[in-house]
């Protein structure tokens, strides 16, 4: 790396520290007790690259993550008994709707771009704006937001406890049967199964040389020489940290129309320095989530790639460049259930 790219990352880093939000790590014992023993084994060092695979396994509770897999995919726990968490969650799509924003009950317009649910349980916080500190927090999010879901907690409990099979379920998992933090515990635990493992880069960083090309490669290398993974990196390649977008310009007043989605975490805090701060997003799977960014105004991955260039790096990449590191991103791609996602 030349002296002024390392700069340049270093800057980035730097960036968050002065801004008061820091950077959070996957180091947490809560989000890595559940991994097993073989796959920790297999984790390269910390020191050896920026990235981590992901663990193969992690431990959940089968009863309730089938529990949950029904709850997660039944749109009568919306008000109006047309919306899921699958709508804006689908497996089939990469863990996405792809829309630029979600639409809710009475085809209500959302004002942010769905994210993927898939390796949710590696992130430091939920939601772009990191409001939910848990996967079980989360769950209250769609489900009560009027644009979403808008349903009530008393709503969700009377429709599962008139369904017989649902009762059963329950009851046979919790001792208190059908209650909202039940719900909650179910659907999270369903939404931590969802893990994508054995990508390509996965096997890579495990020693399968040659499981990339010489072009992908040229691609993961340029990623590091500039500076993306200053952001990007650990097991979810994002995921673990905020960062401000619009580091190096501002993105926002070359787009324009600033709505309260596009403030970030000041809409929590109300501090100045944390406007426009974001969770930075996973870049697993990443070539099947279009569109990208919170407000979902990119359309392709190789303009997103072009964007996060030159407003967090303060680079213009060209066309080849461009290419290198879409073609290192397309090898993020897992697989979900021991199959290839698509």
């Amino acid at each position: 790396m030349s002296v002024g790219k390392a700069w340049l990352a270093a800057v980035v880093l730097v960036a968050a520290i002065v801004a008061g939000v820091g950077l959070t790590y996957l180091d947490r014992p809560e989000l890595t007790a559940g991994f097993d023993s073989t796959s920790a084994l297999e984790l390269p060092s910390a020191s050896a690259e920026p990235i981590t695979p992901l663990p193969r396994s992690i431990a959940v509770d089968a009863r309730k993550v089938d529990l949950g897999r029904r709850l997660f995919a039944d749109p009568r726990l919306s008000a109006d008994g047309t919306i899921s968490c699958a709508t804006c969650h689908d497996l089939n799509t990469g863990g996405v709707d792809r829309r630029v924003h979600s639409r809710g009950i009475g085809g209500q317009q959302g004002t942010i771009n769905a994210p993927t649910v898939f390796n949710t349980a590696f992130n430091f916080r939920q939601f772009w704006d990191g409001r939910a500190e848990t996967l079980d927090d989360q769950v209250n999010g769609p489900l009560l937001n009027p644009v979403e879901m808008g349903s009530t907690w008393t709503h969700v409990i009377a429709m599962l406890s008139a369904d017989p099979d649902y009762r059963a379920a329950f009851a046979a998992i919790y001792a208190d049967a059908i209650t909202a933090a039940n719900v909650r515990d179910a659907i999270s635990s369903y939404e931590r199964s969802l893990i994508t493992p054995d990508s390509r880069f996965d096997r890579y960083l495990r020693g399968e040389r040659g499981v990339l090309s010489s072009r992908e490669v040229a691609g993961y290398r340029l990623f590091k020489q500039i500076g993306c993974t200053s952001c990007h990196q650990g097991l979810n390649i994002g995921g673990n940290m905020y960062q401000k977008l619009g580091i190096m310009s501002d993105y926002f007043a070359a787009r324009g129309n600033v709505s309260a989605a596009d403030l970030g975490l000041y809409n929590l805090t109300k501090r100045p320095q944390d406007l426009h701060f974001f969770k930075v997003p996973s870049l697993r799977n990443v070539a099947l989530t279009p569109p990208y960014l919170h407000d979902g105004s990119v359309a392709t991955l190789a303009d997103a790639v072009r964007v996060m260039g030159r407003y967090q790096l303060g680079t213009e990449l060209d066309d080849a460049d461009v290419d290198k590191i879409v073609a290192f991103l397309d090898t993020l791609t897992g697989e979900y259930q021991g199959k290839p996602l698509r």
